[in-house]
């Protein structure tokens, strides 16, 4: 009995995330088809979780006010730090296409930093089986870094929602393709 409300569990929940894989891959295809209004789109999130950010300080900063008197540099650097993520998210709010460029280059130099953090970490672990991959990651990731940062501004308006809309693509598709698999075995136990 147990091993029948097991299977039609997981079936339910394989079905379930059957949909939600479907809907990944629709908005992955939406994202790359409108890559700047998808990146317009990811601006606003971080935005508004900027000015979220931004409140949570200003009220742990007042809570902790109100239980020490004693930690009145806590005070100001939750209080400025508060005040600086609410000014970065209003910031981000009011220029989108302007704070979009900006994500780009954040982007184009985090890409930079893990393909030397790749090409580090492949040149300490040398001697173990399958450090050529780390060398592959990084290479592909240094690329990609050199494509932003050799068409920026331009790639601004296209390439976050391009390369989230990717992912989301792969990632749905990865997705729908456990959760199939998980059915299958699921209706072969029952």
């Amino acid at each position: 009995m147990c091993a029948t409300s097991a299977a039609a569990f997981v079936r339910k929940a394989a079905g379930w995330s059957i949909g939600l894989s479907v809907l990944m891959i629709a908005a992955g295809i939406l994202a790359i088809a409108s890559p700047l209004l998808a990146g317009i789109g990811i601006d606003l999130v971080v935005a508004w979780l900027l000015v979220f950010s931004g409140c949570v300080h200003l009220v742990f900063a007042w809570y902790t006010n109100m239980r020490s008197v004693e930690s009145a540099g806590g005070l100001l650097w939750e209080l400025l730090l508060g005040i600086l993520y609410i000014l970065i998210g209003a910031y981000l709010l009011m220029h989108p296409l302007a704070s979009l460029a900006s994500l780009t280059i954040a982007l184009a130099l985090y890409l930079s930093f893990e393909a030397i953090l790749d090409f580090i970490l492949s040149f300490m672990l040398r001697p173990l089986p399958g450090t050529g991959w780390l060398i592959l990651d990084g290479a592909v990731t240094l690329i990609l870094s050199v494509m932003i940062w050799g068409s920026w501004p331009s790639s601004a308006r296209w390439i976050i929602g391009v390369l989230v809309g990717v992912s989301m693509l792969f990632s749905g598709a990865s997705r729908l393709m456990l959760s199939l698999a998980a059915r299958r075995i699921t209706s072969k136990l029952a």
